[in-house]
């Protein structure tokens, strides 16, 4: 594959890669993600459950999930627990190369690779993780065109980003990366936010339908995430095929 047809930012895989040491320090540079890593597991896994009508300790068996954009692995992990046949994929090598050293025996599958890779090849998969990462890459219509291929009949797609909207420039860029200093400054290109209804809208063009948006937000008083009817900032699309 040349590099025309992937829709990498080769500048936001190295920035990652730069960090990818850090990935399981609750209190390092991925902190912020690691609080908010709780509210999406929830959510994934009780739309899932929903979805595909499982229930039990392991209630995905069977079922197959890809994380797309992986990093270290903290999304893998808890699902391969929950029963899916989880595999990761990530353009970083660095970030591979944590996720694996960290997995331990779990049945996880890391690949140093981007969503086109994976299409051209034919894989398919019931559930597909897309989370906090259409905010980082090239040409996001081609990369959700890419995305909604690896998508089984039936299947699910998520995808967590960001809006673009005044507050988030205010809270997920200028409030979370130079005030609060929650993430290293450069972390996020407000320009690359996108708003729901376009999200939904790209989706669809891809060949997905989109069942469900779902708003997060952050209690400064239980100084925690939560999900919430406000989409301002960050927020949650499922789609099915």
């Amino acid at each position: 594959m040349s590099a025309a047809d992937t829709t990498i930012d080769e500048a936001e895989v190295a920035k990652f890669s730069a960090m990818a040491a850090e990935w399981w320090d609750p209190a390092g540079k991925f902190a912020p993600l690691h609080k908010f890593n709780p509210v999406r597991l929830r959510f994934i896994r009780d739309t899932a459950a929903a979805h595909f009508a499982r229930s039990g300790i392991h209630p995905f068996e069977g079922l197959s999930l890809l994380d797309i954009g992986c990093g270290g692995g903290l999304l893998c992990e808890p699902m391969s627990r929950l029963g899916f046949d989880v595999t990761g994929v990530d353009p970083s090598e660095k970030n591979i190369g944590t996720a694996r050293a960290h997995a331990g025996s779990l049945p996880i599958r890391y690949r140093a690779a981007g969503a086109e890779v994976l299409a051209a090849e034919g894989l398919a998969f019931d559930v597909v993780l897309n989370m906090e990462v259409a905010e980082h890459v090239a040409d996001l219509k081609a990369y959700l065109m890419a995305c909604a291929r690896l998508v089984k009949p039936g299947g699910l797609m998520f995808v967590a980003t960001l809006n673009k909207t005044l507050k988030s420039l205010a809270l997920a860029k200028i409030g979370a990366e130079y005030v609060l200093r929650w993430l290293p400054p450069g972390t996020h290109d407000w320009n690359r936010f996108v708003a729901p209804v376009e999200l939904r809208r790209l989706l669809e063009g891809a060949g997905l339908n989109p069942l469900k948006t779902q708003g997060v937000a952050f209690d400064p008083l239980a100084w925690d995430w939560c999900l919430s009817n406000d989409v301002d900032v960050n927020y949650m699309v499922v789609a099915g095929r």
